[in-house]
């Protein structure tokens, strides 16, 4: 598949966020941490709601 219009960027995760993307890879036989997150954005983008997503009852720190 051609690249497209993809950028290639850093992001900053919690190891258990990347341990369930690394989970997610090996469920999916997806190639790398990249597809994943693509996946994800997708649906984000696609099929979900935002404002139930970003909404201050939804939002998640467990790092905190």
């Amino acid at each position: 598949m051609p690249n497209k219009n993809k950028i290639e960027m850093t992001l900053e995760l919690e190891s258990d966020q990347l341990d369930w993307i690394s989970e997610i890879i090996q469920d999916y036989d997806f190639p790398d941490e990249s597809k994943a997150i693509r996946v994800l954005l997708d649906y984000a983008i696609q099929d979900g709601d935002k404002g139930d997503i970003f909404s201050p009852k939804n939002m998640r720190c467990r790092h905190c």
